[in-house]
């Protein structure tokens, strides 16, 4: 869990969701997420606006390279980011995380350099802490640290759960299972962005959709 002040402007059902993420302050977003799990005091509260954490980012920011180190791990409050390789020159695209999803570089824990690169895919509105801010939050207030520990064990169900199904999935299956589990995912990102993640080229993307749409129709 990555626990300031950044305020910003962004409508289906979706649309609305994402209206009111742009309209309410970032900091009660994230304190909306932590109580689904605990209730937080004002002291909690105050604590964790003053490790200023929030920050905004420019669609197409990169906020880690191959080769580089880093101790900071992100949270997505609004937006959209992902991490890709560059393998012979292109791309491969390897995850996308999204609104209240969170992810933590091996780099962070393994002091190494990064083995890939972490971009925005759209505008973003992300926390971004470090190790030490944990130290801080978790001496003063201890119970965030049981608060972590689920997080982290809920996530990593998570990342062995897609891994274990892109592995024994066809392309196709890969795009099914996104239109069902992350709709709002497949129309947010480019399309040969969406087409490496899949594993697929983007023209062979285009003719997959337009199979499904035929088989649909």
């Amino acid at each position: 869990m990555r626990l300031g002040q950044v305020r910003n402007t962004y409508c289906t059902h979706e649309q609305f969701i994402a209206l009111q993420l742009w309209s309410k302050p970032m900091e009660d977003i994230l304190f909306d997420f932590i109580e689904q799990y605990m209730s937080l005091s004002h002291e909690e509260k105050t604590a964790i606006i003053e490790l200023d954490i929030f920050r905004s980012f420019k669609k197409g920011s990169v906020l880690l390279k191959e080769g580089q180190l880093s101790s900071r791990g992100y949270f997505v409050l609004k937006g959209c980011i992902r991490s890709y390789y560059i393998i012979d020159g292109e791309e491969k695209t390897t995850a996308f995380w999204t609104e209240m999803e969170g992810v933590t570089p091996p780099c962070v824990l393994t002091g190494k350099p990064s083995e890939y690169h972490i971009a925005c895919v759209e505008d973003s509105i992300l926390t971004v802490a470090t190790p030490d801010m944990e130290t801080i939050i978790f001496e003063k207030f201890p119970r965030f640290e049981t608060l972590c520990r689920i997080l982290s064990e809920q996530l990593l169900m998570k990342s062995q759960s897609s891994f274990d199904e892109f592995k024994t999935s066809s392309p196709e299956q890969r795009y099914l299972n996104l239109l069902e589990t992350r709709p709002k995912l497949v129309q947010r990102v480019p399309q040969h962005q969406l087409a490496s993640y899949l594993g697929i080229t983007p023209q062979s993307l285009s003719r997959m959709r337009a199979r499904i749409s035929n088989k649909k129709g």
